[in-house]
């Protein structure tokens, strides 16, 4: 009965707490803006269905624990499902594997023991000790942010996208390339910023078939 009485007394608190809180918005910074250009509705359609791709490049992660880099040997990307190839002196010499969908990774370490676990990026921390928002980054890479989180789109001076903020991380889009016809043009920088973390991905080809 105390413990019933008790939270009586602190919920009225918690709604005038409520009801007395704004959300603080950060000023946009110079030369940007948040209002969508012209052409966004009819690009960011066409990137959501660009679902099946190929890229090669290279991953950067710098954190206060543990930093490193990465050869991205292939990214194949099948609607939902993803199969990343990483080489890597950092996690050991060989090739390590993350293959998975939404909600579930399978990853494969150079001595070819393999782990399943249905909390991607906590398996990926467990094992390389890097932070990578491996949900949102199918997302991200294509220039759109990931569904089922708030967000805030930033644009430069000449309507490009240059920012994207969503799941405590800013996402820079450093440099944007045509490396497709029939589609815009995709990035072939980004950089990932959260706290004191880094993730740069760095695309050097990509291609429009999930093929081997």
């Amino acid at each position: 009965m105390r413990q019933r009485a008790r939270l009586w007394l602190i919920l009225p608190i918690i709604t005038l707490l409520g009801a007395c809180t704004t959300i603080q918005v950060e000023p946009l910074p110079d030369g940007m803006t948040d209002q969508p250009p012209a052409g966004w509705a009819g690009r960011s359609e066409t990137l959501s269905t660009f679902q099946h791709w190929r890229l090669i490049g290279k991953l950067a992660v710098k954190q206060p624990s543990d930093s490193g880099s990465a050869i991205i040997n292939h990214w194949i990307q099948d609607g939902e499902a993803y199969d990343l190839a990483l080489s890597s002196a950092f996690l050991g010499m060989g090739r390590t594997s993350l293959k998975g969908v939404p909600g579930f990774m399978e990853l494969t370490l150079p001595n070819g023991d393999t782990y399943r676990s249905n909390e991607p990026e906590a398996l990926v921390e467990a094992a390389t000790g890097w932070q990578l928002p491996i949900n949102h980054l199918t997302w991200w890479i294509r220039g759109l942010p990931a569904p089922g989180d708030d967000f805030r789109l930033l644009f430069d001076q000449s309507e490009q996208l240059a920012m994207i903020r969503q799941a405590g991380w800013e996402i820079r889009y450093d440099r944007w390339q045509q490396f497709l016809s029939g589609y815009p043009a995709l990035p072939a920088r980004i950089t990932a910023l959260k706290g004191d973390k880094r993730v740069r991905l760095v695309v050097s080809e990509w291609n429009g078939e999930a093929s081997d």
